[in-house]
Order: C-alpha cells, then structure tokens, then sequence
C-alpha cells in the first residue's frame, strides 16, 4: 500500500490549553502573548499583542509564561498516546506537529473517516485544538495542516492542491518572507512556477528541498518518535489543585500517553501508581489496581475515578505522575468474523468494587491440591487466574461449619427428607499436618472436625450427592459420630 501521511498540528501552545476551565488564559514571551484558549480569543486577545493590553481586556486574565521543556514534554506524551493509532510517530517541537503514518493502519479502523473521528475526539478529550490533513508526503501533509486544509489521498493529485497554498504554510524566516515578497510571491503555484535552479540560487538549497519533498520528488525522512523503555510521565498542573475532579482531568492525559505507549509495545498493565505532590509535605502515592492486564484507557479512567471519589487530598496537589514499574505481554484480539456479541465481562465491575472497597476486599478462589475440603480452596486475585477441576462434583457453597442431620429408621432428614442419588467418596486425608487446626481453631470447630484418631487435622468420611425434597442438592458425608450437611450446590 502507498505511504499515507496524517499530520496534527496543535494551532494553540499546548502549554495553555491545560485549562480545564473557562477562564481566559495565555502564553507570554517577554511580556507578549504568543498564544490564547477559546476563551482568550473570544474576548479578542490575540497573539501579538502587548501583556498590559490583554490584562486591560481580562483583568483577571490567566497567565503562563512559555517554557520550550514543557511544551517538548506534552508533545513527547502526545507521541505517546498515538502509539495507539500507529507505530510509526514523528515528533516536531518547534512546529506543534506530530506525524503518522497511517497507509498500513487504516483498514484497522474502518477507514480514514473514522480514524480522524477518534483522533478528534482524543484530543478534545485531552484539551487541545488541532488541525488535520492527510498526504502522500509529510511535508505536504505538514503544510496542508497548517493552511487548515484536509488535504489529497492521490499523488497524482498533489501538485494541484499545493497549488493553492500560501507560501506562510512552509514556516519561512524572515529572509526568505523578505525575498519571496520582493519577487511578488504570496502562493505556492507562483512559486512552482519558477525555475527550480533559481529558486536554489536566491533562497538556498534547504528551501528548494523542502518544495521537491512536499511534491515527492526528494525523499522526505522523518526521525521517528522512539517510546521509552520505561514509563514516567509527570505533569505540572497550572494551579494548585485540591478538588479531586480537577486530578481527574489532569490525570486523563497521563493515561492517554500510557494507553498509547502499551499498544505500540503490545502490553499491558495489573496496576500503576499516580504520585500526587504536594508544596509542603511528602508525595502521595495512589496505587491503581486492574482486575486483569490491560491497557484501555477507558478502564484506567473509570478506576481512576472511583479511586480519586474515595480519596481525601492531604493537601493541595501542584505537580501529578504516573509511573509503571512491570508491563505484561497483551496481544491484540481478534474480533469476530461476523461482529458477534459477546457477553459483559466481570472485570470492570471487579475494578469499581475494589477501587471503593480497597484492594483485599475482593478476591477470587482456586483450588489446591488437598482431598479434605475445608483446604482445597484458596483465595487468589480475583480475575487473575483461571482453573478446571475434574473429578467428583463439589459444591460452590461450602458451609463454614457441618451441620447435624437426624436419621429416622434408616432415612435422612435435614428440614425435610434427603435422598442420597450419588456416592459415596470416601476421604480419608490431612494426619500429616495441622493446616486445618489453624482454620478451624476455637469455637469455630465443628464437631465433625474436632473428631479423629490421630488430630484435628484428621478426616474420614464418606460423602453423597443427596436431593432435598423441597429441590435443593447437598453434600452430605458420614463419620463415625452420624451424618453432616457441608455443602450447598447452585
């Protein structure tokens, strides 16, 4: 398949457009606003213009000094996040500017249309404002962006639709704005229409190669974005915070970078931990906990939710992390041939219970390899592993202690009669240690227990499959001392 070119350019600083609420705010450089939220735009405060006419506009006016670090780190966690879209991300600082390429990856998502659908909507979700536009060419994807436009698919096709551009679209310095204006050049096909030596001779050859590339005449390669080994990304919040709903959004962005950096590693995560730090105290650390690896973002949102709903803020939050000490191999999963459905899985609500109830309120059980059954169980992760047992049946319901039942002329009642239909199995196990004494110490002891010849840990009994008459199955057994109900069947 041809090579296919998506660029984002981010139109707005991406360092302002963290505001998660209406307040107008902007990004200064020496005292000069260089860029604006919505909000700041709408009260006609633009880039250009002087600090002490934006603040004579919006007295209470938002204000962020630029800083070239943070921006290289939001972009870098933006390249993250689209690992999730393609392997192949380029990263350009300067201009705001990631590049996909998508040829390979579009059938992925039913196409481009709702490819750049759930692009949009990731990136609103984040807070930024984009520009997209698709290419045979970075460049001429870079440019397309840049003027605003959706770009061409055919390369057949591009000469045409660069045509149009202006020449702003090609980040000019200011020499080369100065010699374009002298020769009266303001679009691209007053500039294709000179001859290419020349053009190299007045503007230099970096120029004249930056036209061959957008047209597909000189091969463009972009170094691509390399996704760390490790993840740890921090956040530096624009004001202190101390509503956990206001963590929440700040939060979502981590998440989005780690969702992208696990599927272009094809991985997943049982749990990560968010820092919160504060001015005056040590960091928080909250630990969120998956009931399975995974890596949907919307997964890690809901337990971030529900761990933040349940959390008291010690103090106010200036800074945010979130760090991932152990991945696991994820592959993707194949959907069904004919889009079946399939039914709701146990995970998400697993999630919501611990992230409300804490992490060891929940758990699973599996078996382990003991006859008596009392210790044949044991509690492990809930959803984390999954067994078979063959052999006799045994009940989900096991009662925490035997009961009695009478036997009246050689037949069983227990509230009302019992009819044994299987068995019986005898178990006769556990004289070599005491793991039943510790589990059933105390008053706790059933009879049917504290009985044996050679200790607590002792059994002998024979056990049935036996039918109530009001429809119910039991497990029932006998020893020495008469019959016990010990369990309840579903």
């Amino acid at each position: 398949m041809n090579a296919l070119w998506l660029a984002l350019w981010f139109h707005r600083l991406p360092v302002e457009v963290f505001e998660a609420s209406e307040e107008p705010a902007v990004t200064t450089v020496q005292h000069c606003v260089v860029s604006g939220n919505q909000a700041a735009d709408e009260l006609g405060i633009t880039a250009g213009m002087r600090l002490s006419g934006a603040l004579g506009i919006a007295p209470d006016l938002r204000i962020h000094e630029r800083s070239l670090a943070r921006e290289t780190t939001t972009m870098e966690g933006l390249a993250c996040w689209l690992g999730n879209f393609s392997p192949h991300v380029s990263v350009s600082s300067p201009d705001f500017l990631l590049l996909l390429e998508i040829g390979g990856c579009l059938r992925l998502f039913n196409g481009l249309k709702t490819l750049c659908k759930r692009l949009s909507d990731g990136v609103q979700a984040q807070g930024f404002s984009i520009h997209m536009a698709v290419a045979p060419t970075p460049m001429a994807a870079q440019w397309f962006a840049r003027a605003g436009q959706k770009g061409c698919l055919q390369p057949e096709h591009l000469k045409s639709y660069l045509a149009v551009l202006p020449v702003e679209v090609m980040s000019l310095s200011s020499a080369e704005r100065s010699v374009l204006a002298s020769f009266g050049i303001r679009f691209m096909h007053e500039l294709m229409a000179l001859p290419r030596a020349g053009i190299a001779r007045r503007l230099g050859v970096d120029f004249s190669q930056r036209l061959d590339q957008a047209l597909g005449e000189t091969p463009d390669f972009r170094t691509p974005f390399v996704f760390p080994e490790t993840f740890l990304q921090k956040l530096e919040l624009p004001a202190k915070v101390e509503s956990s709903s206001m963590l929440l959004f700040a939060t979502r962005r981590l998440l989005a970078s780690l969702s992208g950096w696990l599927a272009a590693r094809s991985s997943g995560i049982n749990e990560c931990t968010l820092w919160l730090t504060h001015e005056r105290q040590p960091p928080t650390r909250l630990i969120l906990a998956f009931s399975g690896a995974t890596r949907d973002v919307e997964r890690m949102e809901r337990v971030t939710r529900e761990r933040l709903a349940h959390f008291e803020i010690p103090a106010p939050v200036t800074d945010i992390a979130l760090e991932v000490k152990e991945s696991v191999e994820l592959p993707g999963q194949t959907a069904g041939l004919f889009a079946e459905s399939s039914a709701g899985s146990l995970e998400p609500v697993i999630e919501r219970l611990r992230a409300r109830l804490g992490q060891e309120a929940i758990h699973g059980i599996s078996v382990r390899e003991d006859y008596r059954p009392e210790c044949a169980t044991r509690y492990v992760a809930a959803a984390r592993e999954k067994f078979l047992r063959s052999g006799p049946p045994r009940p989900f319901w096991l009662l925490p202690k035997p009961l009695p039942i009478q036997e009246r002329e050689g037949r069983l009642f227990h509230e009302g009669l019992l009819e044994r239909v299987a068995g019986p199995e005898r178990i006769e196990s556990g004289w070599w240690d005491g793991s039943l004494m510790d589990r059933q110490a105390g008053s706790d002891a059933s009879p049917a227990v504290a009985r044996g010849g050679s200790g607590i840990a002792d059994v002998r009994r024979d056990y049935y499959v036996a039918f109530h008459e009001d429809g119910r199955w039991l497990w029932i057994f006998r020893d020495t001392e008469g019959w016990w109900l010990h369990g309840l069947f579903a």
